[in-house]
């Protein structure tokens, strides 16, 4: 009777096992036939295999067919596989702001971050990884998260808010198949599953609903913005305004909790869009009446009609395009303070939700109150350097992209908290503003692309209600011209690099050829060549502590490196240790006994360390 219990017991919990063991094995049976794949954040460099870089084209995680999902890639930046000693890591999260859409990583928080605080830590290898990119929000922040952590970083700095309706998974989005954000979890836990796969394959193959994908002619459109927005009316009191924002909410409070949770310091900054300069997308109407006075310029306006929009303002309280007339109204006469109110207005009442409403930044300083947790206020910084304290197209190209300027104040108000907190190590040379303003990494050329993109974008939806052929900048000089050649990709971002280093040589500006030799050495770090290239200009030009870095990154990659080893010696002795610099010498020595710059050097150099000892 026993005997039949355990029987019993062991027919049932087989039963019960088996469609596991079935899907296991289906599981097992798809990855030893190759299906599928599994896109890692981070995949190790081809020509240099010590060093791994953000996988250029990991949004296709999201989608079973690349060509269902956007046009967007993070851009190449390259850093050690193995984590130095000295290292100084920091990972910066986000969307198309903060990947510095449209001028490229010179731009990118993490670009000027990067070149600045090498500066500002010479005896460090700093290194600060972009993995932010268009058109992703707090989902992909959170699927990125342990991925990150695993590469150890010193910092995560993060910049998102404005993509949690129409970005990918957005609640109203065409890239999102899934209705709640239970389900778009799950579908983050799933997704490298071959059967989950296999699953999503067979299903965007059969589905008759073109909507999850877009239309045809919205597919090949050209831009993201054309075809990214499903759901073109929501408005604050709709159930997908509160679906965005509860989602920007909660996916935010798991993704710090995982960092708090790794000990790993966050650098969390407010958002900012063009306030007074961009036109709401879409708009609720006023009544005919009503209508004909917004359609008048606002300086023509009568003071009894300009009353009687304020009063159905007040009653109606959700008219983007009059918001947005009456702030002009006011800009006009000199009322900036009511001025800006009525332009955030008209930004929290826009339909179409390109631009992130107020609540974002609440709960983003809602979340800084967190002892982990450093609050960035990139939005008072712009807000602070703004004509009238309100952000306009000084500072933003479009709807939320920065200019050049309006990029270096965000980046300069993350370089401010992050010198300034315990939670990285103190500063031993702090880059001035004035400094870093008159230096920043980014070409002519990279500038005349960026804007040459930004003209594009605006010819098409939703700046325009159709297509229409855009007009590029003039071109006016030599970088725009190579500009307008990497626009069209005809030449490659180290051609443009090399061309303006050649240009600087020539012109004997040496504050250009350093940049330049940094840029591009620090773009191709396992070159030795180039290393050594930008570690000679920083000694020539009077900056020898700045130099290490460089030539002991061209050591790196040829360990008898000759002429590396001499500048090394050159730097040591510009900052009087003389004797590191006998080392250097010696070392060369062994390698070449008759070299003549250590016969001529050495006997001075050994008297000069003499004198010190002494």
């Amino acid at each position: 009777m026993q005997a039949s219990k355990s029987k019993l017991w062991a027919f049932r919990i087989i039963t019960l096992l088996l469609p596991f063991l079935i899907l296991g094995a289906l599981e097992l049976t798809l990855r030893i036939v190759g299906f599928g794949q599994s896109t890692p954040l981070f995949i190790q460099n081809p020509q240099a295999p010590e060093y791994l870089l953000p996988k250029p084209d990991v949004v296709n995680r999201y989608f079973s067919k690349p060509e269902n999902g956007p046009n967007v890639t993070i851009e190449t930046n390259f850093f050690l596989k193995q984590k130095p000693e000295n290292g100084l890591r920091i990972f910066v999260q986000g969307g198309s702001t903060a990947a510095g859409f449209p001028y490229g990583f010179g731009a990118s928080i993490a670009g000027m971050l990067d070149y600045r605080l090498k500066q500002t830590y010479p005896n460090k290898e700093v290194e600060v990884i972009n993995t932010a990119l268009s058109a992703v929000n707090s989902y992909t922040l959170l699927d990125f998260a342990d991925e990150i952590i695993a590469q150890a970083p010193d910092a995560i700095v993060i910049y998102a808010g404005h993509n949690e309706f129409l970005g990918i998974m957005g609640v109203g989005s065409t890239y999102s198949t899934y209705n709640s954000r239970s389900a778009n979890l799950l579908f983050l836990k799933l997704k490298n599953l071959r059967l989950f796969q296999l699953m999503q394959l067979a299903y965007d193959s059969i589905k008759l609903d073109t909507q999850a994908i877009g239309a045809t002619e919205e597919r090949q459109s050209r831009t993201v913005m054309a075809k990214v927005a499903k759901h073109k009316n929501i408005d604050i009191n709709h159930p997908l305004f509160t679906a965005g924002i509860d989602q920007f909410k909660q996916n935010m409070t798991l993704l710090l909790a995982k960092y708090k949770k790794a000990g790993i310091p966050v650098f969390l900054s407010t958002i900012a869009s063009n306030l007074s300069d961009q036109p709401p997308f879409e708009s609720d109407l006023l009544s005919k009446e009503y209508h004909t006075i917004l359609q008048r310029p606002v300086e023509s306006w009568s003071t009894i009609e300009q009353a009687i929009l304020e009063r159905q303002i007040e009653v109606q309280k959700s008219s983007a395009n009059a918001y947005f007339k009456l702030g002009k109204r006011y800009q006009y006469l000199g009322d900036h303070a009511k001025a800006k109110v009525a332009f955030e207005n008209a930004r929290q009442h826009d339909l179409l939700r390109f631009r992130a409403p107020m609540e974002i930044n609440q709960i983003i300083r809602q979340l800084a109150l967190d002892t982990n947790v450093t609050l960035v206020d990139a939005e008072a910084q712009l807000s602070a350097v703004a004509k009238n304290g309100i952000i306009g197209q000084a500072l933003m190209l479009e709807h939320l992209h920065p200019t050049i300027k309006g990029y270096f104040e965000i980046s300069d108000a993350f370089y401010n908290q992050l010198i300034a907190s315990e939670s990285l190590p103190k500063a031993p040379n702090k880059v001035a503003r004035f400094n870093a303003i008159q230096d920043l990494p980014i070409f002519d050329a990279e500038v005349y692309k960026g804007h040459a993109i930004i003209a594009g974008l605006k010819a098409d939806y939703p700046f325009s209600a159709e297509p229409q052929i855009s007009v590029l900048p003039p071109v006016r000089n030599e970088q725009e011209r190579l500009g307008l050649k990497l626009h069209q990709q005809k030449i490659s971002w180290l051609d443009v690099a090399q061309s303006s280093l050649k240009q600087a040589e020539k012109k004997g500006d040496s504050k250009s050829m350093v940049k330049a030799a940094k840029l591009i050495s620090d773009a191709i770090p396992n070159n030795p060549e180039f290393a050594y290239q930008a570690g000679s200009m920083l000694i020539y030009t009077k900056q020898a502590e700045q130099s290490f870095r460089y030539l002991k990154r061209a050591l790196r990659h040829k360990p008898n490196y000759i002429n590396a080893q001499l500048a090394l010696a050159h730097a040591s002795a510009e900052i009087n240790d003389y004797k590191q610099a006998e080392q250097w010498l010696l070392s060369v020595q062994k390698l070449e006994p008759n070299n003549s710059v250590v016969k001529q050097n050495l006997p001075e150099l050994r008297k000069a360390l003499r004198n010190q000892q002494n």
